[in-house]
Parts: structure tokens; C-alpha cells; sequence
């Protein structure tokens, strides 16, 4: 049997992807078809939103052309599938003639012609959809989000919003936007998103509105502390026929989600302990983050981070939370967590006084995952197992702040008309938002 492997994006799939994969299929007897994941365009220069992986996996499937259809996640991946498969024939479009000879190594490679008069690109620009967005909020945050959102096709930064005129004046001028406002309701009526980087005690009203205006929302995590508030705004969007999704840039990260998948496929086995840790360490405690009357303090600021992969991988079904706290001036400089469920037991450690090891372990019966501090901008990751002949090491590429890859999920969802993302689900966002209310409420709370 002669197997053949291709790699594509496959994006509004068209006639030219359907005849090279026809081409690909007519060199063998057995087909392979590597869709690449979300991030694809990023080193073309834009990353681009119009179908998520999934999509565009179903959009192969339909052809009924490929006998397998795998997902393309890292680089160097070609050559891991080409020895794991068995691959006798890589083959691609003509257009990465040359690019693609180093595979010659481990497989005869081929260059099929493409189809002349139509791409992806072309498609994507006959009709790409624009979201103007509206910034809420101009301090630390929001510079990031307009140079990110520069790396993002479909989305235009169009206004800001602040109820400080120097500083909405300040960052207008400094990002060159034109349409500034320090009425709210004025900014709605002239976008179609908001981003929200205000302080967290303003997040509850602020989505509020912008949702009964109709208006798309990214909001900055912890997008409430209120898991009421959280679940009555994720329903009042759905409503409202609009999008609401927490920025949380690392349930958006390329490896974290590549990182997830593998786990739950049972890569180290079943997972009975995670451990997770974020922390800095900051002199200046005129900052919001040590105000009590501004929801400062560890576990507000950073505690939406390592319970992404608790959630993630075990479900939002704990049996209890226990919460210990090193409080100072009002706010807890040190929070450490312990969850159990059912078959698992979990720990989370955050800190703005206290510096610990910022690293996530994940603990199975096979092995254990390993993400080395800053674990929260994943690129790089080991499977470590008894034997460790057999210990994997995984490297990925992070662009810029990150705050690309929650953008472009944003605007997809939009543009697809997906009210949640399987990147941080609705119920995985509220249930943050009841730790962080378990908290304010002091409920298994003990002070250390």
C-alpha cells in the first residue's frame, strides 16, 4: 500500500482545494490529509478568522477523499507524522515548490499543480466582514490590544472610551484613533464590539450595557466575580444574539490548547493531581491590584489562569474548595487553593507579594505534563514518563503579548454566529466567577 500524506489550511474550502486533494489521493491508495490548526496564517503576517479548525476539518471530511484526517498542531510535526504513518509520498501545492525538499529524507516529495483563479485569500477579501471595536478603557492594558488586533484580518479598532480625558486623549493620539468618547452609550451607538479593559468592579455594568445596545463584548478576566452575574450575562448575550467571551489569552494559546487536547486523549494516562502557580512580585502598592475598594489582591487579579486547565481538564464539578489566605492591608497577598473532585485533587497558588514557582504540572497514571514557568504564555511543554526513553518535548511559537489569538477566536465567533468558544466555555467562565465569589463571601476560607 502506498501512502500518500498532504497538508492544508482548507479554509471556505473550494474546487481548487478539492482538486489538489484529488491529485494528492491519485498517487497512492491511502490518503492522509494534515489540517493545520487555527494559528495558520500567523506567519504569513494576519492571522485569519473565518473557519475554526473543526470547520474546516468536517469541510475535508465531506469530501470524501481522505482516508485520514489528521491535525496539524507544531512545528517539525511533518516530519513525526511521516514516520509514524508510514508515509510513502508527501505531496503539497506548487506553490511551496522547493520549500518542502528536506522531507526528501523521509519520504519521496511532490509538488502538485494548483488550481489556477481562486485561494482562500481571494475569498476571504470578496467577502470579509469588518468588526469596528470600541475601547473600554485606556490604561496599561488596552495599548496591547490595538497592536495585537493589528495581527488580526476582519477587526478595526474604531473608538475608545475613558472617563479620564488625559488619558483617553493621550492614548488616541498615541494609537491614532480618531472617534473618542467619554459618554458610554455614545461609543455603543457607533461600533460593533467592545473590548473592556477597565477595572474589575466596572465589568458587571459595563457588558450589561454594551449587551442591551447589542454589541459584541471581549472583556478582560476575571470578566466578573460574581458567578450569578455570569451566568445572567452569558444568557442576556445569547438573547441578545451577540457575543460574550472572557479574554483570558492563555485559553487561547496555541500550545496550552494543543497541550489539553493531548491530555484528554489519555497521553498520561488519567489525570489524578494538578498543580498550578502564578505569581509577581510588585513594589509600587499604589496600583488598583493592592486597593481593596477596587477588588484588588492575588486571587482576583490571577486566579482565572490556573484554573484554566483544572476546568479544562476535569470538569467544573468539584466536591469542595478550600481557600488559604495571606492578607495585607485588605487584599490577600497569597491565596493557595485546593479542590477536590471526585477521582482528582487539585491545587492553584497565586501571589502579588509572594513569589513562587510559576510552573503547571499535570499528574496521571501513565506520566505527568510538564509546562516550566511563565507556564500562562505556553511554548514549550515535556510528557514525561518511569521510562524516560520515552519523555516527549514539545516547542511552539508565541507571537507578540498573545492577546492575537483571543482576538481572532473573538471575530470568529462573531463572523460564524458561535455564541461560545471550546477555548473557555460559558459554564468553564462562570465557574471561575464562583471561585472568585466564594472568596468575597470568606466560605472555606481560612486566613494564614
Amino acid at each position: 500500500m502506498t501512502k500518500v500524506i498532504t497538508y492544508g489550511t482548507y479554509d471556505l474550502l473550494h474546487y481548487g482545494h478539492i482538486n489538489l486533494l484529488k491529485r494528492a489521493k491519485a498517487l497512492g491508495d491511502y490518503l492522509i490529509v494534515g489540517v493545520t490548526n487555527d494559528n495558520f496564517d500567523r506567519d504569513r503576517g494576519k492571522l485569519n478568522v473565518r473557519n475554526n479548525v473543526l470547520e474546516r476539518v468536517e469541510a475535508v471530511r465531506a469530501t470524501g477523499l481522505a482516508d485520514k484526517i489528521i491535525i496539524e498542531d507544531y512545528v517539525g510535526q511533518k516530519i513525526d507524522d511521516i514516520q509514524k504513518y508510514g508515509v510513502d509520498i508527501f505531496a503539497i501545492g506548487s506553490d511551496w515548490e522547493g520549500q518542502f525538499n528536506y522531507l526528501n529524507e523521509y519520504c519521496k516529495v511532490v509538488y502538485l499543480p494548483r488550481t489556477e483563479g481562486v485561494s482562500s485569500t481571494q475569498l476571504r477579501e470578496e467577502s470579509q466582514e469588518t468588526v469596528n471595536v470600541g475601547i473600554i478603557g485606556c490604561g496599561r492594558i488596552a495599548p496591547r490590544f490595538v497592536s495585537e488586533a493589528a495581527c488580526v484580518n476582519g477587526v478595526d479598532v474604531a473608538a475608545a472610551y475613558d472617563i479620564n480625558s488625559e488619558w483617553l486623549s493621550s492614548f488616541a493620539n498615541e494609537h491614532d484613533i480618531h472617534n473618542t468618547y467619554h459618554d458610554y452609550a455614545d461609543l455603543l451607538s457607533n461600533v460593533n464590539a467592545v473590548y473592556i479593559a477597565t477595572p474589575h468592579l466596572l465589568h458587571y455594568e459595563q457588558i450589561k450595557q454594551a449587551l442591551l445596545a447589542k454589541k459584541h463584548v471581549l472583556c478582560e478576566t476575571p470578566m466578573v466575580l460574581n458567578g450569578d452575574e455570569a451566568r445572567e450575562l452569558y444568557a442576556l448575550a445569547e438573547k441578545q444574539g451577540v457575543v460574550l467571551m472572557e479574554a483570558n489569552k492563555t485559553a487561547h494559546c496555541p500550545a496550552f490548547n494543543h497541550l489539553m487536547v493531548m491530555v484528554k486523549s489519555g497521553v498520561i494516562g488519567e489525570v489524578v493531581d494538578i498543580e498550578a502557580s502564578l505569581s509577581k512580585v510588585w513594589e509600587d502598592e499604589t496600583l488598583r491590584e493592592f486597593d481593596p475598594n477596587q477588588a484588588g489582591g492575588s486571587l482576583f487579579e490571577l486566579g482565572s489562569y490556573p484554573l484554566l486547565p483544572i476546568f479544562k481538564l476535569l470538569g467544573i464539578d468539584y466536591k469542595n474548595l478550600n481557600l488559604y489566605s495571606r492578607m495585607e492591608n485588605g487584599i490577600d497577598i497569597y491565596t493557595k487553593g485546593v479542590l477536590r473532585f471526585e477521582k482528582a485533587v487539585c491545587s492553584f497558588k497565586v501571589g502579588l507579594g509572594v513569589k513562587t514557582e510559576g510552573n503547571l504540572v499535570i499528574s496521571g497514571t501513565k506520566g505527568y505534563a510538564y509546562v516550566p514557568a511563565p507556564w500562562w504564555k505556553t511554548d514549550y511543554f515535556e510528557l514525561r514518563y518511569e521510562d524516560q526513553n520515552e519523555n516527549k518535548k514539545f516547542f511552539y511559537k508565541w507571537d507578540g503579548a498573545g492577546l492575537r489569538y483571543e482576538i481572532q477566536e473573538f471575530v470568529s465567533c462573531i463572523i460564524n454566529r458561535r455564541f461560545s468558544s471550546a477555548r473557555l466555555r460559558r459554564r468553564e467562565s462562570s465557574r471561575m466567577a464562583d471561585v472568585m465569589q466564594q472568596f468575597t463571601e470568606r466560605i472555606n476560607f481560612m486566613e494564614i
